[in-house]
């Protein structure tokens, strides 16, 4: 089950590690949170090791849409709403400060990077679209609301933000990682302080960044009640329309749709991971319907960690972790939100300050709605009877028929019909 970028794409290879080594940051995670940090400490002339489990970009990154865009489905009204005009503004200048630096950086490397209009639309809801843009207005960003836009179903309309990007993130990352001092296959099981064990080294670091889609480390930073994960699933699609933009539902169990080439790529048909839900089988009714003559060409599936407000969490593991940072929790916008970590983190690498890193935090307020949720169903399943249990928590594992796995509701760890693990944050096989 290869994505369209995976396809098409050869990465790289890297040795593992052996031997026990010192440097000045261990970044833990090889996807593109990890690798751009890599490359902005490498610019700054910071001593690091980049060490990834398995092969590059073989989790969410390798699988994503590849939308490069500092709108992030009806984000501005609920910020607004929730935390005030000057922190919604910063949320937005942030983003698109990341935006147009990886678009910079994306004109140096050949990765079919292009500029598109991005859409968040609603099926039937021209109330939360109006007042998106009415947040978007108070806080100085002037985007459009649209009535007609090229979907293949009736719509109340949708936000525009012009002039975003999509790109093929392997091609990017191919090109940006050849020259960066990274470890593949390099497992690290466990911290002991700042010292990563490997199977066939130790690590020892001044500081270390996790950025591995879900923080690993159980006894800090409370990410189990912190994130959940929500499963999405994608088709690439012959002799289907251009759309000419880029396109999301505000409600998360909606559909997406962008052009690559010759091809459409067709998502949604996801839920919260562990949860029935329609998958593939869902996309294809709904192409056979509206794209008859199109043709399947590629499919796959996404996980994304989801946070309590919307907003990743970005900085220091916990407060009890001085020296200790990760990257998290993008909310399916994971483009921009990783070249905005990267930049956060690289400054923090350095004792640099910037302006944005209190507003990601990971150490601010945990009381919200999700919260209670995200407790209750580990609660939920805790208590669950069940043969298969998560070695991440105990958590109760649900079989995932559309792919053949056993998926965990709690915190989305993913197994193999033959328990081997497929998605952190469990680090090992069930047993």
């Amino acid at each position: 089950m290869q994505s369209i970028w995976q396809a098409e794409t050869s990465m790289p290879e890297f040795p593992p590690l052996r031997g026990d080594v010192k440097t000045e940051v261990l970044i833990i995670g090889g996807g593109i949170t990890g690798i751009l940090t890599a490359y902005f400490l490498q610019k700054q002339g910071t001593p690091y090791i980049l060490v990834e489990k398995d092969r590059l970009c073989g989790g969410t990154t390798g699988k994503t849409t590849a939308k490069i865009t500092y709108q992030h489905g009806l984000i501005y009204s609920r910020l607004f709403n929730s935390l005030g005009g000057e922190k919604a503004r910063a949320y937005l200048e942030a983003n698109k400060k990341a935006f147009e630096a990886l678009s910079e950086l994306c004109k140096k490397i050949p990765c079919d990077h292009e500029i598109k209009d991005n859409y968040v639309y609603s099926l039937n809801r021209r109330s939360v679209l109006e007042k998106e843009m009415a947040a978007l207005d108070k806080i100085g960003y002037r985007a459009k609301l649209c009535s007609d836009i090229p979907l293949p179903f009736a719509n109340a309309g949708a936000v525009c933000f012009p002039k975003q990007a999509q790109f093929n993130p392997l091609k990017f990352l191919a090109g940006i990682s050849k020259d960066l001092n990274i470890f593949e296959h390099t497992f690290v099981r466990e911290m002991q302080g700042n010292t990563a064990v490997t199977d066939m080294s130790r690590i020892r670091a001044e500081k270390v960044i996790a950025a591995t889609h879900f923080p690993f480390i159980n006894k800090h930073g409370s990410y189990f009640l912190k994130l959940y994960q929500h499963r999405s699933y994608m088709l690439a699609l012959e002799n289907a329309p251009d759309l000419h933009g880029m396109y999301v539902d505000e409600d998360k169990k909606g559909m997406t749709f962008r052009n690559y080439g010759n091809y459409l790529i067709l998502g949604g048909g996801g839920s919260r991971t562990g949860k029935n839900c329609g998958g593939w089988e869902t996309l294809r009714s709904f192409a056979k319907e509206k794209y008859p003559v199109s043709k399947e060409k590629y499919h796959w599936a996404a996980q994304d960690c989801m946070s309590l407000d919307g907003m990743p969490y970005i900085g220091q593991y916990s407060s009890r972790t001085a020296g200790f940072y990760t990257a998290c929790g993008f909310n399916k916008w994971g483009m921009t939100g990783s070249m905005l970590a990267a930049m956060l983190l690289s400054d923090a690498a350095a004792d640099n300050y910037n302006v944005y890193a209190k507003l990601f935090s990971p150490s601010r307020s945990i009381f919200t709605p999700q919260l209670f949720a995200n407790s209750f169903e580990a609660a939920a399943n805790l208590i669950s009877p069940s043969k298969k249990r998560c070695p991440h928590l105990g958590c109760a594992l649900k079989w995932n028929a559309a792919e053949h796995s056993w998926d965990c509701p709690c915190h989305g760890s993913r197994f193999s019909k033959d328990g081997k693990v497929l998605d952190n944050p469990a680090n090992g096989n069930l047993r």
